[in-house]
This record gives structure tokens, C-alpha cells and sequence, in this order.
């Protein structure tokens, strides 16, 4: 998800997909310590999105 693609988003909607990427990434953690993924890169990425969800959450608070 593209910083973009986050600022058109409403504070509702990104909490909403803050709470559904923690899933996904929770749930391909789990995943790869069972089985290696097929392509671990997922793991970067999934993580770097709810960063920027979460960055994104916390300029609006602070404004």
C-alpha cells in the first residue's frame, strides 16, 4: 500500500486496515516459523504497511 493510498483514507478506514494488516501479519509469521514462505519478502512489506498505517494515525492525532 502506497503512502498515496493511505492519505485518502479516513481515520476510520485506516484503523480498520491497521487491525486487518496486524492480522496478515501475524498470521504469515506464523506461517513462515511452521514453513518457510514461499517468498519472505511479505513479511517486509506487511510490516512496513502497518508503519506507515500507524505513522499515518498519528500525524492526524497530532493535527
Amino acid at each position: 500500500m502506497k503512502q498515496s493510498e493511505i492519505k485518502e483514507l479516513s481515520t476510520a478506514e485506516l484503523q480498520e486496515k491497521l487491525s486487518e494488516t496486524k492480522k496478515s501479519y501475524t498470521d504469515l509469521k506464523m506461517a513462515h516459523a511452521i514453513s518457510p514462505l514461499e517468498n519472505p519478502i511479505q513479511l517486509r512489506n506487511v510490516r512496513r504497511d502497518v508503519a506507515r498505517i500507524a505513522t499515518e494515525l498519528t500525524n492526524r492525532e497530532v493535527q
